[in-house]
């Protein structure tokens, strides 16, 4: 279309009606269904696919060959690495049509999901957590949370800006190596952010 914001390869499939955000980039081959709702500035890499009502908020990196199914939700600013995997049916078997029966998965804001990692559907991934590359996230993530193994457990904490935080005080203050942001763990398993409000956007602090 002549008034078109987004890009699109010509070999990539858009059905419509679709939702896609000015200044998004669709590259080869990708499949996007019909009324999938992809926001701003967004890169879908190569082979990627988008099932129908898949809702993918503003600034989201998904790489190649990654499906996206009915029932994934990506919040703003989350990463999919290469071939990462969504489930999202708990129980399928070829000769049972439970297409009615698929089960949320939820990547909150911030999240970052790493190459061949698989999500079974039902989670939640906490916002700015972080899952290894070939994980297998099986239960929700706590925010901030770094997650490794098979199946993924808890090894560390991960700051905003995505690296590994160290206890540097007696209080088990964490500091951001290249931030300079305080984290600290409150509660077990629960990470904060001291220097900046949970709730307000990352890029009013400091651009990544």
């Amino acid at each position: 279309m002549a008034d078109q914001k987004y890009y699109a390869h010509p070999t990539a499939i858009i059905d419509e009606p679709c939702k896609i955000g000015a200044g998004t980039k669709i590259w080869h081959f990708c499949h996007i269904m019909a009324n999938a709702h992809i926001g701003k500035q967004c890169v879908l890499g190569q082979n990627v696919f988008v099932a129908n009502d898949v809702v993918i908020g503003k600034n989201v990196k998904i790489q190649n060959n990654v499906s996206v199914y009915t029932g994934v939700i990506l919040e703003d600013d989350v990463f999919c690495g290469p071939s990462c995997v969504f489930t999202n049916v708990v129980n399928p078997r070829s000769q049972v049509n439970r297409r009615n029966q698929y089960t949320q998965t939820l990547v909150r804001r911030g999240a970052t999901i790493g190459a061949n990692a698989t999500i079974v559907c039902g989670t939640t991934i906490g916002r700015y957590a972080f899952i290894g590359a070939g994980a297998v996230v099986r239960g929700d993530v706590p925010d901030y949370a770094l997650m490794l193994g098979v199946p993924a457990i808890r090894k560390a904490w991960m700051s905003r800006h995505g690296h590994r935080l160290k206890k540097t005080d007696s209080h088990g203050t964490m500091i951001c190596p290249e931030s300079g942001w305080r984290y600290r763990e409150e509660v077990p398993d629960i990470l904060h952010c001291l220097d900046w409000p949970e709730d307000k956007p990352l890029l009013e602090k400091q651009t990544l």
